[in-house]
């Protein structure tokens, strides 16, 4: 943020206060990643403010990102951004009810970055700290965009580091049903999209170029599909993608959108070998949800759509902005967790690892990081 800006927000806290009463307000700050972010959400589903800084330019030349930079990105900007959200919704630090930042998972060197901030502005205003885990950002994404999302539901949490088929029973309560035993599905994708040469982000370029391509071009493999083992696994088409662009016997398009169609196909027959456990247990679904920043894919968002229309179930997907990371979402786990009085201590740590379900059993290969 400019020199210019800082001082026009610091600036805008002179203007009359604004009221919101019989509400919680939550200040949520995100730096797991590339993202430096701060927003003001209420509990009531408002989003009063929201401010975000991308580091796409520092990482573009190296084609990913690169910890130690983020971290650095992280420091130099997170303030300057909640100074700016405090200034666009006329409030201060002494209006808000509690903090809420992310602890983890992510890079660890952001993610202390966004915690401490958090500890010194709970400290410094007496306020209520929470911890909120980042995957839990995105799994209760869709209920600040939909009001009408009830527990339990089901969700497709597909991200850049994770990939996982969650079964959403309340605010803390997940039970993991799938993960990825190697690559997660984002990864895939960025990975898929630097093989073809595209700028990065690769995830968003390589849906582009897909849609201009033949999905039936190229044979790729379809991993775990109609496997016992609910799991996912994206390594194999990763490595299939890469010995197709370098055979040069395919065009761009092509290749991009054959991998699209077969990451698809991968997903949604996982999707449906955990609604076929489900339907044996009689859980009560409301609804088949997806998060994570994967969510902003449209043919994915089009395959969901087509499973839930035929199982009777509601598709629910957050707008397209609160797929990628974000400070709403986490101002919005903070006031779901406020709500059901969970609160953390000063001395809680970061953590680069950290499962929504904590009991779910370790599984082969990189799944454990899940």
């Amino acid at each position: 943020m400019g020199r210019g800006r800082y001082e026009a927000a610091k600036q805008a806290h002179c203007r009359p206060k604004v009221h919101y009463p019989n509400m919680a307000i939550i200040l949520g700050i995100e730096s797991s990643c590339d993202e430096t972010a701060a927003a003001l959400v209420t509990s009531d589903r408002r989003v009063l403010a929201h401010a975000l800084a991308s580091q796409i330019a520092e990482h573009a030349p190296f084609g990913g990102v690169v910890p130690e930079i983020a971290a650095r990105a992280h420091a130099d900007r997170l303030m300057p951004l909640v100074e700016q959200v405090f200034g666009e919704a006329a409030l201060t630090l002494g209006d808000v009810d509690a903090i809420a930042a992310t602890a983890g998972p992510g890079l660890i060197g952001g993610v202390m970055v966004g915690l401490i901030t958090g500890k010194a502005l709970a400290h410094a205003s007496g306020k209520p700290l929470i911890a909120v885990n980042h995957l839990e950002g995105h799994a209760l994404s869709p209920r600040l965009a939909d009001a009408t999302l009830n527990f339990p539901y089901l969700l497709l949490l597909v991200s850049g580091g994770h990939c996982q088929i969650l079964l959403v029973t309340g605010v803390g309560a997940y039970r993991r049903l799938a993960t990825t035993i190697d690559d997660a599905a984002g990864e895939a994708f960025d990975k898929s999209a630097k093989l073809l040469g595209l700028p990065y982000p690769g995830g968003p370029a390589l849906e582009a170029l897909a849609a201009t391509g033949d999905a039936r071009a190229v044979p790729l493999p379809r991993p775990m599909l109609r496997s016992a083992e609910p799991h996912f696994s994206f390594a194999g088409l990763k490595s299939a993608v890469a010995r197709a662009v370098a055979s040069g016997a395919h065009q761009p398009a092509d290749v991009a959108a054959s991998f699209q169609a077969a990451l698809v196909d991968c997903l949604i027959d996982r999707i449906n070998h955990a609604l076929d456990a489900l339907e044996a247990a009689a859980t009560g679904l409301d609804a088949l949800v997806v998060a994570g920043g994967v969510a902003a894919n449209g043919a994915v968002r089009s395959a969901l759509q087509q499973i839930a229309d035929v199982r009777g179930l509601r598709f629910v997907a957050p707008p397209l902005w609160l797929c990628t990371d974000n400070a709403a979402m986490i101002g919005w786990a903070g006031a779901e967790r406020f709500a059901a009085g969970l609160t953390d201590p000063l001395d809680v740590v970061a953590r680069p690892r950290w499962p929504l379900d904590d009991k779910a059993a370790i599984v082969r290969g990189a799944g454990v990081k899940a």
